[in-house]
């Protein structure tokens, strides 16, 4: 069993209103969500380098 299935599960937060927001809010907003892809993508390499590096650990 994963560690993670323990977890509570969290709730997505809802969808911001698109329509009520400003052009300027908008581009801000996608500023912000390419950041977190950013973020997220550095976190998967780290991951994805961990295991390469314990994959290689164990198979000496």
């Amino acid at each position: 069993m994963d560690t993670d299935d323990l977890e509570p599960q969290k709730q997505k937060p809802a969808p911001k209103k698109l329509e009520e927001m400003s052009i300027e809010a908008l581009g801000e907003y996608i500023d912000e969500l390419e950041a977190e892809i950013a973020r997220v993508r550095e976190a998967i390499k780290g991951k994805k380098s961990a295991l390469t590096d314990a994959d290689h650990f164990f198979k000496k």
